[in-house]
């Protein structure tokens, strides 16, 4: 009888583990913001976003250490901001390719935010992204680094300088110009990527900072990148 009530334990342990990974598990979260000259030369972006020259947010995703995709998760649905927070986000968080920022607020709760929402409430879930935005300034980290518009530097150059003030490793993405089907591929020497994100990670709780994975970058350290 005591091992019947065991196996039962057992079963409904695994069912209610299941059950939490159904929903959405993460370990820790990326903070990532994007950089609207390299965005906007790959995508359609509204006329403000193509005179925007700071690093903007595209996202608080929790994520964890297997790779495996934590999104659409089942939650509350979005309600805009107020607005004492809907200003800031206008400025930290805007959408680059509509003129209705909280259209991407949406898109990014749905998509991500609702995947901690054991963690933050949404607004809480926005609020902290906004922090990290305006603690962990990657425009002003990097512009006191030379690594401006027009410029072009090496991975290693670019990593170095968010990790001396960051303490941590980021993660570096990047896009490349896509090639006409008449096109001959780009030589390996030629090769030309623009910086486009910078991702900071965070631990479970969104609190402290800690170490990317940058096998995870799409940056190639062994051509130089250049900032739009």
């Amino acid at each position: 009888m005591a091992m019947l009530k065991s196996s039962f334990a057992l079963i409904a342990l695994a069912f209610a583990l299941c059950f939490t990974m159904s929903i959405g598990s993460y370990e820790y979260f990326k903070f990532v913001v994007q950089w609207p000259p390299a965005h906007c030369r790959v995508r359609k972006c509204t006329p403000q976003a193509l005179q925007q020259k700071i690093y903007t947010i595209h996202g608080l995703w929790p994520s964890n250490y297997s790779k495996a995709v934590v999104y659409n998760c089942p939650g509350s649905s979005f309600q805009n901001p107020a607005p004492p927070l809907e200003a800031k986000l206008k400025i930290s968080w805007p959408n680059l390719e509509r003129p209705n920022d909280a259209m991407f607020w949406a898109l990014e709760w749905d998509r991500h935010g609702k995947c901690s929402e054991q963690t933050f409430t949404q607004t809480q879930y926005f609020n902290r992204a906004h922090e990290i935005w305006v603690g962990k300034n990657i425009t002003d980290i990097l512009q006191r680094a030379s690594i401006l518009s027009g410029r072009q530097k090496d991975y290693g150059v670019i990593e170095l300088a968010v990790r001396s003030k960051t303490q941590k490793t980021p993660l570096l993405r990047c896009e490349q110009p896509k090639q006409k089907p008449t096109q001959k591929p780009t030589q390996p020497t030629q090769r030309t990527q623009w910086l486009h994100e910078v991702v900071l990670c965070w631990d479970y709780h969104a609190k402290n900072m800690i170490d990317c994975d940058d096998t995870e970058a799409t940056c190639q350290d062994t051509f130089p990148i250049d900032i739009l």
